[in-house]
């Protein structure tokens, strides 16, 4: 077990690098004539003031002067060895970067939620001070860390809301302690399960996790659908590359068809991020296609450091993804008339797998519909302003789109396998209730982007199916499946924000997609004993823990 005393420094460290990271933050602004003095930490009618100059050499020598020394009588050693560290923990980003990002409807509600707490001496608020603090701070050669942005802060004096960081703080630590308590309650429900239901152990178990007898070939396709104009304002073709992984499987007569399973990437991310996976299904016997979405992959956001676009994903993104998936099985479909390659594909039986927004992706295509009644109750300015799910401002984008309903379900998709999905506020209650076909949902406790409880706990117990499942990795990130990419758009990521054994989530990944396509895609029951608390029992190991449960409500995480 790992040690979940002080959640709330491992937020701020975590929530500093993912500021730049999870999303990643136009003009330079000219540097101000003024830089902040001291800090004025206030509690209701109390103050007192730290200079800048004296966090610079507990910094640099770890020394207290008089401003520090009464702070530092209610922290031990450790906390303020670790508040030292905190305070120049960097993010290695541009100063275009940085102010990309917070020019996009996403980068302006973090500066309002920050607004509330660090504010220029005169008490105003801290949004344009704030920006222009970070991205002075981000031209500095010491980099975008908290104290340098102190420093560069544009007023003589910089007032930190003690009570209202205090209530944001303890906001965060019910939902740590929230979180927590529903990881506890999995992980004895799954005791529970895999007591009840023990998987046999008389002969070795399968390594599913490894590589399957198949070789196959790699092919990379380029789509062009030309029928988006009603999505797209420009009217413009969609224009995608897909890579398609075919086993090479001997022909016989009355041979079976070969099962297939479309993987889709996360915002950021591109069609190389699930390689490892689509290669280990293929080399199972499965045909695997991995499409990339131009508006929503690592080379848009590139561009938005670039500054050639202007945010992350366009609300569009939303409606283009799933028909990305529904374009593709057409074209495979037609290719499957005159090319005996896909002559042998079951084009009408196929598993589809997503991770965050390609999770949202996935539960789209299975009949849960954009949910426009909830996002016009989770996205106003208010809502916006205190979240602590970094997942729901992308989520709102989808807000702007007109409220249609724009046909996503596709009949040809008869399991979805949804890795860290952002669903709240898009899909909520009302959607995940529309999808009845088979479900896998994996969650990482540790996940500071699109958090477990609201993200995959709590819509997992929305769930109707009865062939549903929930993955849990203790201490798993948003990132912890992700294969390290080399592409030039790709942006990498500090081991920090990866979090502990990614090695170890990518054979978890391995293992179960292959047991739930097997069983619900290729038709082999054989495989059904896989998806079982027992065996995700049997594969877990530290540092990344595995729970698996089938069956959890609302009543149960809230006892």
């Amino acid at each position: 077990m790992y040690d979940r005393s002080q959640p709330r420094l491992n937020w701020i460290r975590q929530s500093f690098k993912l500021l730049s990271w999870s999303l990643i933050p136009v003009a330079l602004l000219a540097r101000p004539a003024v830089s902040a003095e001291r800090l004025y930490v206030s509690y209701g009618a109390l103050e007192r003031s730290i200079s800048v100059a004296a966090l610079e050499a507990f910094v640099r020598k770890g020394e207290l002067d008089s401003d520090l020394f009464v702070y530092s009588q209610y922290a031990d050693a450790k906390r303020l060895a670790d508040l030292r560290q905190a305070l120049v923990v960097r993010a290695d980003l541009t100063p275009i970067a940085v102010s990309q990002f917070l020019y996009t409807p996403q980068g302006e509600i973090l500066l309002r939620r920050l607004g509330q707490v660090i504010q220029p001496e005169s008490r105003d608020t801290g949004f344009y001070a704030i920006r222009a603090a970070l991205i002075l701070a981000s031209s500095d050669p010491e980099g975008l860390t908290p104290l340098n942005v102190f420093r560069k802060f544009p007023t003589r004096g910089l007032r930190i809301d003690l009570q209202r960081s205090l209530q944001i703080a303890g906001e965060l630590e019910q939902a740590v302690s929230r979180t927590n308590q529903a990881t506890a309650t999995i992980n004895q429900l799954a005791q529970l399960e895999a007591l009840a239901s023990p998987i046999a152990t008389t002969t070795p178990l399968p390594d599913l996790a490894s590589r399957g007898a198949f070789s196959w070939q790699k092919q990379t396709i380029r789509l062009v659908d030309r029928t988006r104009s009603f999505v797209t304002a420009l009217g413009r073709d969609r224009v995608f590359p897909v890579d398609v992984y075919l086993p090479q499987i001997r022909t016989e007569r009355q041979a079976p068809k070969i099962p297939v399973v479309i993987i889709s990437h996360g915002l950021g991310s591109d069609r190389t991020t699930f390689r490892y996976l689509a290669e280990h299904l293929a080399s199972h016997g499965f045909a695997v296609a991995v499409p990339e979405h131009p508006g929503s992959n690592a080379a848009q956001l590139q561009a938005l450091v670039a500054g050639t676009v202007g945010e992350a994903a366009a609300p569009s993104e939303f409606v283009d993804r799933p028909l990305d998936i529904k374009y593709l099985l057409d074209d495979l479909t037609r290719r499957a008339k005159s090319d005996p390659r896909y002559g042998r594909l079951n084009l009408e039986q196929v598993g589809v797998l997503g991770q965050s927004f390609g999770g949202y992706t996935v539960l789209a295509l299975a009949g849960a519909p954009i949910n426009f009644e909830q996002l016009q109750k989770d996205c106003g300015t208010q809502a916006l302003d205190n979240t602590l799910n970094l997942s729901v401002l992308l989520q709102c984008r989808a807000n702007a789109l007109p409220p249609l309903n724009y046909g996503l379900q596709d009949s040809r998709v008869k399991a979805i396998f949804a890795i860290n999905p952002i669903d709240s506020a898009v899909i909520g209650q009302a959607g995940f209730n529309q999808i009845s076909i088979p479900t896998m949902i994996v969650s990482g406790n540790a996940d500071t982007v699109a958090p477990a409880l609201p993200e995959q706990v709590q819509p997992f117990t929305w769930l109707q199916s009865p062939d549903r499942y929930l993955a849990l990795l203790d201490r798993g990130t948003h990132f912890s499946t992700l294969e390290e990419t080399t592409t030039n758009d790709s942006i990498p990521l500090p081991p920090e924000v990866v979090g502990p054994a990614p090695e170890v989530a990518r054979r978890y990944m391995n293992a179960l997609s292959l047991a739930f396509f097997e069983t619900y895609i290729a038709n082999q029951p054989n495989y059904r004993p896989y998806l079982s608390a027992s065996y995700a029992q049997f594969i877990s190991q530290d540092p990344l823990p595995l729970s698996l449960v089938r069956s959890l409500n609302v009543d149960q995480l809230t006892k």
